[in-house]
């Protein structure tokens, strides 16, 4: 492509001072607009009725323990099968659900409290036993090879209800283990990506340009594109200045979107408490209140999917030495979580909306070091809310010490392949071509674990 960034910008501003071109030039670019109707993020049709249309993703980073949250077991002392390791139970307490009888945690007594809308997952297994590939797998469906992540495939499939904000945002304070591929599209095309937010005073950088009216930024952002067009038309299978000039005009519009959306100011004292918040709590810093809160916005204004990362810094939850740092953890989550799920149930968005909270794996039943577990993949805990998933329900049992899982496993690619399915997608058609074969994000396994399903 040819570079016309310095040049651009100097014709641009003699043209716009001289009048002399430049009606004549945003004629054209209406013509044009009018007369194209491909738009990539527009909203499509599912495969067949859908549950639900949006997708709340809460990742937890570093691995939580199954055995001190959702699933917990008492059994500490002795051996486990092996006769080498010490085993060592739940290390918080544990009380039914009020509402459903669900064991949970004394770690998450506000999330317990909403466990009648909660479908648990007791018995996934993770792709991986590394941080990074079970991260990825996570996300991607694959541990091992870039692949495009869940959003990507869901913005791909279903596109966006809102054309000023993109379809797929993630709310990241820091990455997770690996990276920026947990939102890339790969080989989809680019303007599926996710848009990562850093909860702050100033989310998205640069929103504003300093010092440029609003006129003169559409005139710029229009002249832009009719060369970009214009370059387009030779390179149609271009998918990188397609998302580029896509980007242009998202980014143009968001000026005015995206604050609006990003600013809680406007809720009530009474729907901020419910996450924890107040008006004492100066800014969104980097609290995972403000991030569920905005989530719930962003879904109410027809953002297809928003995934937030509740950490990625140390300390997160992998706790190898030390289990009480899962305290402060779920401290800082609990109560937000809860507080969406109910804030959602309120406006009557719960029923078409999925909530999902997963981490990459499990942690060992048994100690390691002084006081903290290792990484275990054989069994561990996700949980889905809204969107058609059946509420209190339990799905797969694990043993008595949480090793293995001994009834109903649920591999990875079942879990992507129910969401979809609750998208009204399955997994099986959502395809795309690329190094002549069609990939999917189930890749050749899956199945849709109906017993989830309400």
């Amino acid at each position: 492509m040819l570079n016309f960034q310095a040049n651009r910008r100097t014709m641009l501003r003699s043209m716009v001072g001289s009048s002399l071109l430049m009606p004549g030039i945003v004629s054209q670019l209406c013509a044009e607009e009018e007369s194209s109707s491909f738009n990539p993020l527009a909203a499509r049709p599912s495969h067949f009725p859908a549950k639900a249309k949006s997708v709340i993703f809460i990742y937890a980073t570093g691995g939580v323990s199954h055995i001190d949250t959702f699933d917990p077991k008492p059994t500490s002392g002795g051996r486990d099968g092996s006769g080498k390791d010490r085993l060592m139970g739940n290390l918080f307490g544990a009380q039914p659900s009020p509402n459903c009888g669900t064991l949970v945690s004394d770690l998450f007594p506000h999330v317990r409290d909403v466990m009648d809308e909660i479908c648990l997952i007791r018995s996934m297994k993770a792709s991986h036993f590394d941080h990074s590939e079970a991260t990825l797998g996570m996300h991607t469906g694959s541990p091992t090879f870039a692949r495009p992540s869940m959003g990507s495939w869901v913005s791909y499939g279903l596109g966006s209800f809102n054309q000023d904000l993109p379809g797929f945002i993630v709310i990241a304070p820091h990455l997770p283990y690996g990276g920026t591929q947990v939102y890339a599209s790969d080989f989809l095309p680019a303007f599926h990506q996710g848009t990562r937010v850093i909860p702050g005073d100033n989310p998205i950088a640069n929103l504003r340009p300093p010092g440029r009216s609003a006129k003169l930024q559409e005139l710029e952002i229009d002249f832009a594109q009719q060369l970009n067009r214009q370059h387009l038309a030779d390179r149609p299978t271009d998918s990188a200045l397609a998302a580029r000039m896509k980007s242009f005009e998202t980014a143009f519009r968001m000026q005015a979107a995206a604050p609006e959306a990003f600013d809680i100011d406007s809720e009530p004292e009474h729907v901020r408490q419910l996450y924890g918040l107040d008006r004492k709590t100066k800014g969104p810093g980097k609290d995972f209140g403000w991030q569920c809160l905005v989530a719930r916005r962003l879904v109410e204004r027809g953002v297809r999917f928003v995934e937030l990362i509740d950490t990625g810094s140390r300390p997160n939850w992998d706790s190898h030495g030390e289990m009480n740092e899962h305290k402060d953890l779920a401290y800082n989550v609990d109560q937000p979580t809860a507080g969406l799920i109910k804030d959602l149930r309120q406006r009557g968005m719960l029923d078409d909306t999925i909530v999902l909270w997963a981490t990459e794996f499990g942690r060992t039943p048994t100690r390691e070091g002084k006081n903290g577990r290792g990484h275990h993949r054989d069994c561990f805990s996700v949980w889905l809310a809204g969107g058609g998933f059946k509420g209190g329900h339990v799905h797969g049992t694990t043993d008595e010490i949480g090793k293995y899982t001994v009834e109903n496993p649920v591999e990875v690619h079942d879990l992507h392949a129910t969401v979809l399915h609750q998208l009204g997608m399955d997994h099986e058609r959502l395809t795309f071509r690329h190094a002549g074969r069609d990939f999917r994000l189930t890749d050749v396994h899956g199945n849709v674990v109906k017993e989830l399903i309400a």
